[in-house]
């Protein structure tokens, strides 16, 4: 079976092709940097590093490339309001691009915490007014866009197409829904492909029609086409990305002569307390938040546990209950680890058995439309016949090939199982649970007056580099380096 992808762009699952066998090019629509990230940002970069690591699996050379918008993003997301970096720049007396380097990293940090790879390029839309330039500059000369009080406009009507993406027809859009519409366009549907900056605006470049900054939509367009060229394979993001943003970016590139990307995959929302997770209205968890009380391979286990193109709504027994399942796996993964020096010469016929199922239910799952659960569900199914065969000495040989199934697999493709979990080198959040959990004990055997047990747990501590002081607020502890 190929590997089919469900295509916005056809409302259906195709069978992925390539425009240049052996060769994938990904572009997907990074973060807007002006807060830390929370947990709904971390679904897409997972899901995409999946089907990165499932591309390359299968053979496949692959450019991923992922950019980080660091000007040019309204607060109503459309063509008014005020440039989301700027605002927090004015809020924490900042430099825009301070803002951009702060909350950039912030959100570098958390993606390396959750095992995902780093994208090949990383184009930042500051970096690249040139080409959003004269992008525009194409569009105006081929009668798709018009300059007027300094800024430039994409004439929607001039292009029918607008609108495929997110089947829309152009005549039933309504104008104006959302923000005032500017007297300054031909239609109230036209979006901005340049701003004019008032005086008191900042972040501005020298262009053809004065001082001014870019439309949101045009960046995504020039650095995709810059880095992954005319008619690249996939093009990624966050469902709510659609319309206008998607939408937008097409008719612009198509517009201007360029076949734009082939296949188009949108992943859907994580919800707290029924809603969207999101920066404007403070309904999230924050990454940071969670990474501090949970092992981050428990989240990114947490969020491949259902299907990219369902909305997950958050629970922390949802977490819970992904973390006990997580470790059963990573046990299982250690056992044979553990046991291959020792185990005799030989095949074992039912692990072999075993191995061929999980590869065969692995591989269509994952070519189903990237089917993360259901991928994870042969794994567990391969870890009740693992335990079966473990009961019975199985041979070095089989034993050697289910650590390998593990390893290209499980960490491989789903990026579960880094070396620092295998080699059980403690997360921060996990020894800082253990270290409690020991201290609990510890102050229970207090209270009964049993002092040896208490010492004893005080003592070990010690001797592991962890120092404990007792106070009146209760026991504080610190590592010793």
């Amino acid at each position: 079976m190929s590997l089919q992808i469900y295509n916005t762009l056809a409302r259906a699952k195709q069978a992925f092709v390539p425009a240049t066998p052996g060769y994938v090019g990904i572009y997907v629509c990074g973060p807007t940097v002006y807060s830390d990230p929370h947990l709904g940002h971390a679904r897409g970069p997972i899901v995409y590093d999946v089907l990165r690591r499932w591309l390359r699996y299968r053979g496949y050379r692959v450019r991923f490339v992922s950019n980080i918008t660091d000007v040019g993003h309204l607060t109503d997301d459309a063509d008014e309001g005020e440039d989301k970096i700027l605002r927090r720049a004015r809020l924490e007396r900042l430099e825009p691009m301070e803002v951009a380097e702060k909350y950039m990293w912030s959100f570098f940090d958390e993606l390396l915490a959750l095992n995902i790879l780093r994208p090949d390029i990383t184009p930042r839309a500051a970096g690249h007014i040139p080409e959003q330039i004269e992008l525009a500059e194409t569009l105006i000369q081929r009668g798709h866009a018009y300059e007027a009080n300094g800024s430039v406009y994409f004439r929607v009507r001039s292009w029918p197409p607008f609108g495929k993406l997110s089947n829309r027809d152009i005549e039933d859009q309504e104008a104006g829904a959302r923000v005032e519409v500017r007297e300054e366009k031909e239609d109230p549907r036209d979006f901005a492909l340049w701003k004019k900056a008032e005086p008191e605006h900042i972040m501005r470049w020298n262009s053809p029609w004065g001082a001014g900054f870019p439309g949101w939509h045009i960046e995504c367009s020039a650095m995709s086409l810059k880095y992954l060229g005319d008619g690249f394979d996939i093009h990624a993001g966050g469902v709510d990305l659609q319309f206008p943003h998607h939408e937008a970016e097409i008719a612009q590139a198509e517009a201007a002569g360029h076949p734009f990307a082939r296949y188009w995959i949108h992943h859907y929302h994580v919800l707290l307390n029924g809603q969207k997770m999101a920066k404007s209205t403070g309904n999230l968890v924050s990454l940071a938040e969670l990474r501090a009380r949970h092992e981050p391979m428990f989240i990114r286990f947490y969020l491949l546990n259902s299907h990219y193109r369902s909305v997950l709504d958050f629970t922390s027994e949802g977490l819970e209950a992904a973390q006990n399942g997580y470790l059963r796996l990573l046990n299982a993964y250690r056992e044979v680890h553990r046991l291959i020096p020792t185990a005799p010469g030989g095949k074992h016929p039912g692990l072999e058995g075993a191995i061929e199922v999980l590869e065969r239910e692995f591989a269509e799952a994952l070519d189903d439309d990237l089917n993360t659960p259901q991928a994870i569900a042969a794994f567990f199914n391969f870890v009740t016949a693992l335990n079966k065969a473990l009961a019975e000495r199985p041979g070095r040989e089989s034993l050697v090939r289910a650590e390998k199934v593990f390893a290209e697999l499980g960490e491989g493709v789903l990026g579960l199982f880094p070396v620092r979990v295998r080699e059980n080198q403690l997360g921060p959040a996990l020894l800082e649970g253990l270290v409690k959990l020991l201290l609990d004990v510890r102050e229970e055997a207090r209270r009964n007056r049993n002092f040896a047990i208490s010492d004893h747990i005080r003592d070990r501590l010690t001797e592991l580099g962890v120092s404990v002081e007792d106070t009146r607020e209760g026991p504080k502890w610190k590592v010793d380096v």
